[in-house]
């Protein structure tokens, strides 16, 4: 099991969210990123930072969350919880 830790910006991006807004996306991150973070589907890698590993992106409906995996640690940084709409990944994040 990985520890969730929420950015600052993303905890702001999550309380400005509507309630049923906020409560799909956290029961996405407990579902998804809890146990396997790293698992493909709903997830993916999009952004290579080198050393530093990969900025990874979980769908849950109109909204992006993107995080880190840090594996030794057993621990996902939660950085941004954006909505997507018709944008780009690149415009979103």
């Amino acid at each position: 099991m990985f520890e969730i830790v929420y950015h600052p910006g993303a905890a702001k991006e999550l309380r400005a969210l509507r309630a049923h807004d906020r409560g799909r996306i956290l029961d996405a991150i407990e579902r998804h990123l809890f146990e396997a973070p790293l698992v493909l589907g709903r997830c993916k890698k999009i952004l290579d930072l080198g050393e530093d590993g990969f900025v990874h992106q979980l769908r849950a409906g109109d909204f992006r969350v993107f995080y880190d995996v840090y594996e030794a640690e057993r621990r996902v940084v939660i950085r941004h919880v954006r909505r997507k709409g018709r944008k780009t990944t690149g415009e979103v994040l």
